[in-house]
Parts: structure tokens; C-alpha cells; sequence
């Protein structure tokens, strides 16, 4: 009978200790849960408060509350359509539980603030963070040292998904787009599509075009390249049709002569007579201006535009019809060259990056770029290189 009482009372002590043992625990969960709330509610009571501050948006990083000034932000699927202080500590406690980042931006339409968990992904990785974003249903990715959305379905994600962008070129006009018998590109916008592609992480394909064509390319059905790039003037005519970059060279009209003749043309005028023959390629800007400046001048178009230097210099011809572009490079290199007036154009402007409509994604990168190198100082180490004019007094 004693045992059976000392057995009662053992069973009782064990059963009072796991029961105070269970409490234990769960009051202890129970504060662990009130301190992660209480952590979570702060954090969110600073991210809004940091989005009053914000209307155009933001990504911050919640561990530090610092906004990160590089990268590819892209929202999760978990958190979207969270708006307003109520749904932000959903947001926070996600991001926390993550990679730390929460994104936020005011729609005018509803007036209300949206937030969502975000994941950052590294600028040489857009590739990965198109992915990302298919994969949780987004519409697009942001680029955070440019202030670049990049839509998931445009052009910049078909060619990030194809690994190749292709460049088209006429591939004859030095120093800015030449191509070697071998198929070996070189040339001042050959190294700005170099630059161009290694921003999205993509390999790079060259495609023939010429003046004659470069439009009817730019536009064609389906597209023979993304975009065209080389010797591309600027000009109001092509905007109406295609998209243009902003500029990264400097250009105008002006001439090559023989050098023993370069006292002869300083002027239209002096170019303007029946007896000097002027030489130009076919179906540019350069036969344009010449049937439009020079109405008395012997015009002759000449098929091959890296050819006519060498005729000019041989005696074929007396004049080319060129750009402060191209001149330098056979001025340098054949010394019975001259351009006495490349200091003073016949007309200024600006060369650039030419592609169709509907590819304002695309033309976002472009410029971007273009800024990059000009901010960086690259762009104008790449005109000292080639020998060419980085702007005119009028650009």
C-alpha cells in the first residue's frame, strides 16, 4: 500500500513538472513573439514615416535603414498589392526574413503608398532579375543607379533572354565602324555597342547594313537587328520614324582634298564649280547635302565610301564630301590628304544610336550608357584615342 502511494505521488510530481515545464514555455514563446512584433512594428513605423518623405519612391535596406544606391530591385510575389501602415508590417516582417530591402512608391491613382519585399540582384545580373520578376508576376524590374524600370515582356528582356544583341553596320566608315576582310569589327562606335552589351550582360553580333538601306533595316518586319549604330547623324527626319540616342560625338559636313590643293577650297563656294568633281557615297546624308548645296559642282556617287579617300588622293576626284569624323583618320593616314576646313563646318550636330519605335527600354539603356561614359571620363578618353573632335563650339 505504501508503494502504491509513493508511486501516486511520483506520477503527480511528474505530471505537475511537464505541465509547469509546457507553461514555461509557452510564456517564454509568447514574449519571444511580443519582441519580434514590437521589432517589426518599429521598423515599419520608420519605413512609413521614411515614405512621407519619398513620394517618388524608394528601395532602403530596413537593417540599416540606408537606401542602397546600386543594384536591380525586384519585388516579391508574397507581399504585392500591400499598401498603406496597415500592410507594412507584413512587408517588413517578409523583408526580414529575406534579404532586408523593401520597396516602396505612391500611386496618384488611388492615392495610396505601396510597399513590397524586395530582392536586389547585382547590375551585371539582369538576366537573374528578369527571371525573378517572371517568376513572381511582375511587370518590371528597377535599375537603381540609373532610375531605369525595365519592363519584363520588352525589348531589353527579349535580348537579355536571347544572350545576344545584335548591331547593325555599314562597316565602312573609318574610325567609326570598319570591317576588316577577316569579319573583325573596329572603330569609335563599335567600342560604345561593346559597351552597350556588356551593360546587359550579353554577347555581341554585328549585321551588315548600308546608307542605302539603313532605314528600310532599321524598320523591317521582323527586325534584322535591334539597333544601328556608326557614323549615324542626328537629325529631326529620322526621329519622326525611329528612335534616336542622345548624342556621343560631335559631327558636321566639311571636305577631303589633295593636300596640294588644300588653299583652293575655303569655302561652299569654292567647292560650288563646274570643274571640281565631288565624290560621295550613295544614299546618306553626305549625297543629300551635296545635291543640295552644290547645284553647279561635277556629283559623282561612288558605291564604296572607304574607297573615295583614295580616289580623291589618286586624282578621280577632287572633293569628298565627308564628316569631322571621318576626316582625321585619312588625314592621319595618307598624307596626301587634307580637310582645310574641319574647324569649320559646313553644319553641326551629333551622332547617335538609331532603332524603331516601341523600344524606349531599350533606348533608356543606351542613354544611360552614354551618360555613364560621359560622367566617367571614358567617352572622352575614346574620342583622344581615335583622334576625333569630342564637341563643337555649337554643341
Amino acid at each position: 500500500m505504501i508503494r502504491l502511494e509513493k508511486y501516486r505521488i511520483g506520477l503527480l510530481l511528474a505530471i505537475l513538472t511537464i505541465c509547469g515545464t509546457t507553461s514555461f514555455a509557452s510564456c517564454s514563446s509568447n514574449e519571444d513573439n511580443a519582441t519580434e512584433q514590437s521589432n517589426i512594428t518599429t521598423i515599419a513605423d520608420k519605413v512609413w514615416a521614411f515614405s512621407q518623405t519619398h513620394p517618388d519612391g524608394f528601395t532602403i535596406d530596413i537593417r540599416t535603414m540606408t537606401e542602397p544606391t546600386e543594384g536591380i530591385a525586384v519585388s516579391y510575389a508574397a507581399t504585392q498589392n500591400s499598401h498603406s501602415r496597415d500592410q507594412l508590417d507584413k512587408v517588413v516582417r517578409h523583408a526580414l526574413q529575406h534579404e532586408g530591402y523593401v520597396g516602396g512608391w505612391f500611386n496618384s491613382e488611388d492615392n495610396l503608398y505601396y510597399f513590397n519585399s524586395t530582392k536586389l540582384f547585382p547590375e551585371n545580373d539582369l538576366k537573374g532579375a528578369i527571371q525573378f520578376g517572371k517568376e513572381n508576376g511582375q511587370l518590371s524590374v528597377f535599375i537603381l543607379s540609373t532610375y531605369t524600370n525595365i519592363p519584363i515582356d520588352g525589348k531589353v528582356a527579349e535580348i537579355v533572354e536571347r544572350g545576344t544583341i545584335l548591331f547593325g553596320t555599314t562597316g565602312d566608315y573609318r574610325p567609326l565602324s570598319f570591317c576588316e576582310p577577316d569579319g573583325t569589327y573596329w572603330g569609335f562606335g563599335i567600342e560604345i555597342a561593346k559597351e552597350i552589351a556588356r551593360r546587359l550582360g550579353v554577347n555581341i553580333e554585328f549585321k551588315k547594313t548600308s546608307w542605302p538601306t539603313l532605314t528600310e533595316d532599321v524598320l523591317a518586319e521582323p527586325q534584322k537587328f535591334d539597333l544601328a549604330i556608326g557614323g549615324i547623324t542626328i537629325t529631326d527626319a529620322r526621329r519622326e520614324t525611329m528612335l534616336m540616342s542622345e548624342g556621343y560625338l560631335a559631327n558636321g559636313k566639311t571636305i577631303l582634298c589633295r593636300a596640294s590643293e588644300a588653299d583652293r577650297y575655303r569655302s561652299l563656294a569654292d567647292i560650288d564649280k563646274p570643274e571640281v568633281t565631288v565624290m560621295v557615297n550613295p544614299g546618306g546624308l553626305n549625297e543629300q547635302f551635296a545635291n543640295e548645296n552644290l547645284t553647279h559642282a561635277n556629283i559623282v556617287v561612288h558605291q564604296k565610301n572607304e574607297e573615295i579617300p583614295t580616289l580623291v588622293a589618286e586624282g578621280k576626284a577632287d572633293v569628298m564630301i565627308t564628316e569631322i569624323t571621318e576626316a582625321p583618320y585619312y588625314v592621319q593616314t595618307d598624307p596626301r590628304l587634307a580637310a582645310p576646313l574641319l574647324n569649320d563646318p559646313f553644319t553641326h550636330g551629333e551622332i547617335g544610336v538609331l532603332m524603331q519605335k516601341g523600344q524606349e527600354d531599350l533606348l533608356q539603356i543606351v542613354n544611360n550608357v552614354i551618360h555613364q561614359m560621359k560622367a566617367d571620363g571614358s567617352l572622352r578618353k575614346l574620342h583622344e584615342k581615335y583622334g576625333l573632335v569630342y564637341q563643337t563650339e555649337n554643341n
